[in-house]
């Protein structure tokens, strides 16, 4: 008994050892083991999970976010399609769910289905031959990818933050584990990267760029400085005084207008398109929360603005795009609307507390403005009494005070890796060899800047609007993973590599969800085959992607 005892504290001694070593050396922290790590609460996180589970393979959703599906589910409901045959895979089976959702009579609860209509973007909102809906609510998109995890049993850790300093564990150019803020490690054979920022990418130690490229980087047209280049109506149509004090250039700019000089026409920068918040408005009485006067309000933010009115433009409400239930998608419209120009600059390579500064920062600016248009004598009349018909709607993103999720992010970081997209792919000026899916939207970059001309009146700068010439364009294999110097097991759906001006066409959140879908396809072949995400066999590859029916040709 008593030699039994003694060994049994040699036991538990040497096991306090391990624990101590294991403490003390984060290299020898087991955590938590998977096939395929994916990183990011995004429309493409989903789908790269669902894929992978489908394909037999084990997936942990590390998720930041505690809602998922990113902008499919924050607002963003008046679906920019593009080209809807080019939306396959599971993209294609994402709206087919919408569709059946709205089959239901229960969802229509503010509104008849008869009085909705069919309007969509460049497409019936609801194409019944296929089954598909384009244009949805917020809660409804929600369901949907929640619905997905129910179904494939997905693991899904939300609020669930990497450690972006320390966090991402590195050996012989693989992701061997990644660790959370709150302690968590995930280890994989094979990690994606879904989110809109691209912090894995960027912790991983891959190359990457903010900002945009100069037009002579890649031979393009619609890079770069657009000084001069007024596209989509977002820019001032009249000589409008950006001073205090108009056209007195000593009393001061007025708010939102950047006394730097703009650069030059072609040239980079690294300034980064504006983001804004897709609200979902209602006019229903029932299902309408007037818009409150923020804590914060100045009400001379928005002197600008004033003077638009003033010089006669009246398009406040045109893209208030209608999604069912008496409700809408509001998007940016005109000079000076939604997108919080200039102010979000830092943002791709903030910590998360500058993160949050810069959301909370366009948050009330967004909402005063809609106090703003309610309520300032400034705005005209027929302009208030229209918008005091509108207000946040009641029923969604209950949790959050009716205000959405996401901010879009329309454009952070974007990697430079194995092949890097452009205006020519966009274009079809380049053959691809190795397609993983098909884009269709125009280049659409929202405005970066708003200086002062030289004439002295205020302009924007950096929206640009520019269809494919020659329709669908591929999206090469090579633009989701990274130089195989820099990781050999990662793959980016996201912030993929491309040039600004290809990933204006490209950033779209169908696209993100065909490319997520992809990336899993790929990691699932780099595992059975084990190779390198930059080595697995196309042939194979195309294989695969085809039985699932991604679509990679025109149709």
């Amino acid at each position: 008994m008593i030699q039994l005892n003694s060994m049994m504290r040699k036991v538990i001694l040497l096991m306090g050892m391990v624990i101590a070593t294991a403490a003390c050396n984060p290299k020898a922290e087991i955590g938590e083991e998977a096939d395929i790590i994916v990183y990011g609460g995004t429309a493409a996180a989903i789908t790269a999970a669902v894929q992978a589970k489908k394909s037999g393979k084990s997936v942990i959703v590390v998720s930041p976010d505690k809602h998922l599906g990113g902008l499919s589910s924050g607002g963003l409901g008046f679906t920019d399609t593009g080209n809807k045959g080019v939306i396959g895979g599971l993209a294609r089976d994402f709206y087919h769910r919408v569709y059946m959702k709205y089959q239901d009579s229960t969802a229509w609860r503010w509104q008849k289905h008869s009085e909705y209509g069919n309007k969509g973007q460049g497409t019936p909102a609801i194409d019944g031959g296929a089954r598909t809906m384009w244009i949805f609510e917020p809660h409804i998109a929600e369901e949907v990818f929640e619905d997905y995890v129910k179904a494939f049993d997905l693991d899904v850790r939300r609020d669930t933050w990497l450690d972006r300093e320390q966090g991402v564990e590195m050996e012989n150019g693989r992701i061997v584990s990644i660790k959370t803020l709150d302690g968590q490690v995930f280890r994989g054979k094979m990690f994606i990267d879904a989110t809109y920022e691209g912090d894995l990418m960027a912790a991983a130690g891959v190359s990457y760029i903010v900002g945009r490229e100069a037009n002579s980087q890649y031979g393009e047209k619609w890079n770069g400085v657009q000084t001069g280049v007024l596209h989509h109506g977002h820019y001032f149509k009249s000589d409008i005084s950006p001073y205090k004090i108009p056209g007195d250039s000593t009393s001061g700019l007025l708010y939102g207008v950047s006394a730097e000089d703009p650069g030059q026409y072609g040239e980079a920068d690294k300034r980064v398109q504006a983001y804004c918040f897709r609200m979902c408005l209602s006019n229903h009485p029932d299902n309408r929360v007037p818009f409150a006067k923020p804590a914060n309000y100045n009400p001379d933010y928005y002197e600008l603005l004033a003077r638009v009115f003033a010089s006669g433009w009246r398009e406040t409400f045109q893209k208030f795009d209608p999604i069912p239930n008496r409700k809408t998608d509001t998007n940016n419209h005109g000079p000076f609307s939604t997108d919080f120009i200039g102010m979000n600059y830092a943002y791709p390579d903030a910590s998360y507390e500058e993160r949050q500064a810069i959301i909370k920062a366009h948050e009330d600016y967004q909402k005063g403005l809609m106090y703003f248009l309610t309520n300032d004598p400034r705005v005209p009349e027929e302009v208030r009494n229209e918008m005091a018909q509108w207000g946040l709607a009641k029923d969604e993103f209950t949790d959050n005070g009716h205000w959405p999720h996401q901010i879009y992010v329309r454009e952070a970081r974007r990697m430079i890796g194995d092949y890097v997209m452009t205006e020519h792919d966009v274009f079809g000026e380049r053959e691809i060899n190795n397609p993983v899916g098909m884009g269709s939207y125009a280049l659409d970059s929202h405005n970066v800047q708003r200086y002062i001309k030289p004439d002295g009146f205020v302009q924007n700068e950096g929206d640009i609007g520019v269809s494919p010439k020659k329709g669908p364009y591929q999206i090469a294999y090579g633009a989701l993973v990274p130089k195989k110097e820099e990781c050999t097991n990662l793959l980016v759906p996201v912030c993929m590599s491309s040039s600004h001006t290809a990933f204006g066409s490209i950033r779209m959140e169908p696209v993100f969800m065909i490319l997520g879908q992809s990336a899993a396809l790929a990691a699932t072949l780099a595992i059975d085959q084990d190779v390198h995400v930059q080595d697995v066999p196309y042939a194979d590859l195309e294989k695969d992607l085809r039985d699932e029916q991604q679509v990679l040709v025109k149709p």
